[in-house]
């Protein structure tokens, strides 16, 4: 499994084992949790997989949660709290 810097250059065509391994081709699971995108991987994603996302979804609120998994949260001025947080304001109470 290729992780962390063993990722090619940027002129370096991506192999089946990269391909499989980064966000978002590597996304087995996309689920929609009370309005929030969750993203769920083969390996747990990271800071780089963030920025990709902020860059795929301009505006939205990125969150890496603790799991590992990607949340894309709408827009808003506070960092966004996981969607799985039970005291999280979109969840039904």
């Amino acid at each position: 499994m290729t992780v962390g810097t063993d990722l090619p250059k940027p002129e370096t065509l991506f192999d089946l084992d990269v391909w499989l391994h980064r966000w978002p081709a590597s996304v087995y699971a996309t689920e929609l949790h009370y309005g929030v995108l969750v993203f769920t991987g083969r390996d747990q994603f990271d800071d780089r997989d963030v920025a990709i996302a902020e860059r795929t979804y301009p505006g939205r609120r990125i969150l890496l949660n603790d799991t590992g998994k990607l949340e894309v949260h709408p827009a808003g001025n506070t960092p966004p709290l996981s969607i799985f947080n039970p005291t999280h304001p979109l969840r039904p109470h």
